[in-house]
């Protein structure tokens, strides 16, 4: 069966692998999209963690099941699923309590282990979500809004709270998505004044904040002298998440959805002084992806404006590496396997 894999930084293969066997406890099943996100940017660039090569990549996946045990009642043969590229062992402390998000022994698809850039693929049936109501791309794009979905629910937003989302990437968006379904006040911060636009545009929050100088200003007028009661950090970027905890109310709440290799740091005097909140977000959880789905199922969610490209599996290799060109007004795209 025919896969593509990025053998080293900057190169991929067309392959063929050997089609997937039967395996109790999973199902095999056939890609039919896959979504592509900065993760796979990174990955090509050689810039990805927990990263090694060669991979097969793709995290965000739409699927239909072509085998599966005869005993689960809910899921059958000719169903298109999303799939959570998350695997987890179901038995350690995390698990246990319900955070298969951060396992201590998790795999992502796609990245840890080979994902979804192939024909077919067996995965465990607790990553497969049905809905009969979405297309094919909206499944595979329920990956990362679940991710929003899941720092939304860290951060407990409550009806006409203010809150600060920096960082205007997909993840920045899907955070603005489900914020939004909660009667709040967004404000979005970004160093690309195209990404605010687009924010403002598709999602009508109501004010934008060109990274730079007068931050503190800018976000005080906005929120009569009080600042926002939430922050989120999409960027990953370190600068940015240092300078993330001056911007939360007294009593607040920052949540660090962002990724970064190194230590984050700030001054104890104002976090004591404020006594602020501090979360990370990791991945998601099924009640993450099912909320998504009803979301998406119900139009309280539009993920249409954010894919920017489309492209047949035939001739992604060709054309991905165009993807990089800050000009592509990349924000997602979606493959098609044919």
């Amino acid at each position: 069966m025919k896969a593509i894999i990025l053998d080293q930084p900057g190169s991929f293969s067309a392959a063929d692998i050997p089609e997937p066997q039967s395996v109790a406890g999973e199902a095999i099943v056939r890609i039919s999209r896959i979504g592509m996100c900065g993760t796979d940017l990174h990955a090509y660039r050689g810039r990805q963690p927990f990263f090694t090569y060669p991979r097969i990549l793709g995290h965000e996946l739409c699927a239909e099941i072509v085998e599966i045990e005869n005993n689960v009642a809910e899921l059958q043969a000719g169903m298109t699923c999303s799939i959570a590229p998350y695997l987890y062992c179901g038995s350690c402390l995390a698990c246990r309590n319900g955070k298969t998000n951060c396992c201590v022994k998790l795999q992502l698809l796609g990245v840890h282990v080979d994902g979804g850039l192939r024909e077919f693929f067996s995965v465990p049936l607790h990553t497969l979500h049905y809905s009969s109501a979405l297309t094919r791309e909206q499944l595979a794009l329920v990956e990362p809004l679940s991710i929003g979905a899941h720092a939304v629910s860290r951060a407990q937003l409550k009806p006409d709270e203010t809150i600060l989302v920096i960082g205007a990437g997909p993840i920045g968006l899907a955070i603005i998505a489900h914020a939004n379904t909660t009667g709040v006040k967004v404000i979005v911060m970004d160093v690309s004044a195209d990404r605010l636009g687009f924010a403002h545009e598709q999602f009508n929050v109501s004010a934008t904040i060109v990274a730079g100088e007068n931050i503190l200003e800018q976000l005080s007028d906005l929120t009569n002298g009080e600042m926002p009661s939430v922050v989120f950090d999409a960027t990953g970027n370190v600068a940015s998440m240092n300078e993330s905890f001056n911007y939360p109310a007294n009593g607040g709440r920052l949540i660090l959805v962002g990724l970064h290799l190194d230590f984050v740091t700030f001054r104890d005097q104002d976090f004591h002084r404020r006594e602020l909140t501090v979360l990370s977000s990791r991945n998601a959880t099924a009640a993450d992806f099912q909320r998504t789905i009803s979301l998406l199922e119900t139009g309280r969610i539009n993920i249409a404006p954010w894919v920017t490209h489309r492209v047949k599996d035939r001739d992604l290799i060709e054309q991905f590496p165009s993807w990089l060109d800050a000009k592509a007004g990349f924000i997602k795209a979606v493959v098609e396997w044919e």
